[in-house]
């Protein structure tokens, strides 16, 4: 568990590339890539075949480079402390390629840039991203989570069961997880119409669906950086999300508003390749 702030990378988590092809990408938009035209793994192709770069098409924004295939590849960061709401944040996002650098040219390579999703961040294999299924998706496996929350969430608690969800990294919210959906939904009505005082009082719902965006989400709950993996299509694929208050103060409008940062190819110590995204504080 990464517990450090400072310059030093610690790594977060592992992921694998079998078609030796990896993305940084918008997780919020992934599922989108097919939607629009091509799917991701033939953009990401394309742009490997010319070197590696930058793909953008309406909303949608990711980098695509070329990687090794045949073993796990380490994610580590630099952390710091965010200047609007003190929660740890990430300065700079780096992945050992497991490759080599190619040329005796030591200079770093700019691939394009990269707003920070409100959605998260993905980080794995273009083929196995294909088949991810985003937000507003069906369930993969017929399964539902139900969480809740507000002032008269323990009086909730004792009506309807569930878990706190604190050891999770959700303080202050129960939940009742792996329901099948038409249960959860049925809970989730419940729950809505549920009045615990004279004053029609209850508390807040959501019901979440076991799309990969949930899931990698989920398992991400208890990370200082809310970092995560989870296996689809045969790759494990790494979820990053934002702190809310960190996001709206410091990256909130996205590209729109010029909040982007630079993706690029580094020179190891080691004589291998590292993909680097880089967030100054501000």
């Amino acid at each position: 568990m990464m517990d450090a702030v400072g310059s030093e990378f610690v790594q977060i988590g592992e992921v694998t590339a079998p078609s030796g092809v990896l993305v940084l990408g918008m997780a919020g938009w992934i599922d989108y890539w097919s939607v629009i035209g091509e799917p991701l793994s033939r953009r990401a192709a394309a742009a490997i075949d010319s070197g590696g770069g930058y793909l953008r098409q309406f909303e949608c924004e990711a980098v695509a480079v070329a990687t090794s295939s045949d073993r796990p590849l380490p994610v580590s960061a630099t952390v710091a402390t965010s200047l609007f709401d003190g929660a740890p944040t990430i300065a700079t996002l780096q992945m050992d390629l497991g490759r080599p650098w190619t040329t005796a040219d030591q200079t770093t390579v700019l691939l394009g840039d990269l707003p920070v999703d409100h959605c998260g961040m993905l980080l794995g294999d273009g083929a196995g991203l294909d088949s991810w299924s985003g937000i507003g998706s069906a369930s993969i496996d017929a399964l539902a989570d139900v969480t809740f929350w507000g002032a008269l969430a323990q009086e909730a608690h004792g009506e309807f069961g569930g878990r706190d969800l604190a050891a999770l990294g959700r303080p202050g919210v129960f939940g009742l997880l792996d329901l099948p959906v038409p249960e959860a939904r049925q809970l989730a009505d419940r729950l809505a119409a549920w009045e615990a005082d004279s004053r029609g009082r209850g508390v807040k719902v959501s019901i979440d669906e076991h799309t990969h965006h949930h899931l990698v989400r989920r398992a991400g709950w208890a990370h200082p950086l809310q970092a995560a993996t989870i296996e689809t299509a045969g790759c494990q694929v790494m979820g990053i999300g934002w702190s809310p208050g960190d996001h709206a103060m410091r990256h909130g409008g996205e590209r729109a508003f010029g909040q982007v940062y630079p993706v690029t190819l580094v020179p190891a110590e080691d004589g291998g390749t590292l993909l680097r995204w880089t967030i100054p504080q501000q």
